[in-house]
């Protein structure tokens, strides 16, 4: 059974910093690519990013290019969502999720998801 366990949401200030974890379970971690979708209330799911099963790809929403990073620990069976310069607009539930290297896919497991508030 397919497990994925997101933390380290919370409350930020823009221009600050949040890092979030995704504890994988049930499934050959290094069998899959990972990524990270948010929701905004009112809004549907935004992909964010994802990686592929060894680490070396990585792909970004233009909207975080160049403010946020993915990477993967595959011993620790671990996904993080480094996320720097936050603005409020990044404020929105985020879920960790297998698959969706580059998007959006009808197969992708989901985690319960983490919430990331940015205000000042």
């Amino acid at each position: 059974q397919v497990q994925l366990e997101e933390s380290g949401g919370g409350l930020a200030h823009p221009g600050g910093s949040l890092r979030l974890s995704c504890a994988a379970s049930g499934f050959t971690f290094t069998s899959y690519a990972m990524s990270w979708a948010r929701q905004i209330p009112g809004n549907g799911l935004e992909w964010v990013s994802g990686i592929d099963s060894d680490g070396r790809d990585t792909y970004y929403a233009d909207s975080v290019k160049g403010r946020f990073t993915i990477s993967r620990d595959n011993a620790k069976n671990t996904v993080y969502l480094q996320m720097n310069s936050l603005k409020p607009e990044d404020t929105a539930l985020y879920y960790c999720a297998t698959g969706g290297l580059r998007g959006l896919s009808r197969d992708q497991n989901w985690g319960q998801g983490t919430q990331v508030t940015v205000s000042s």
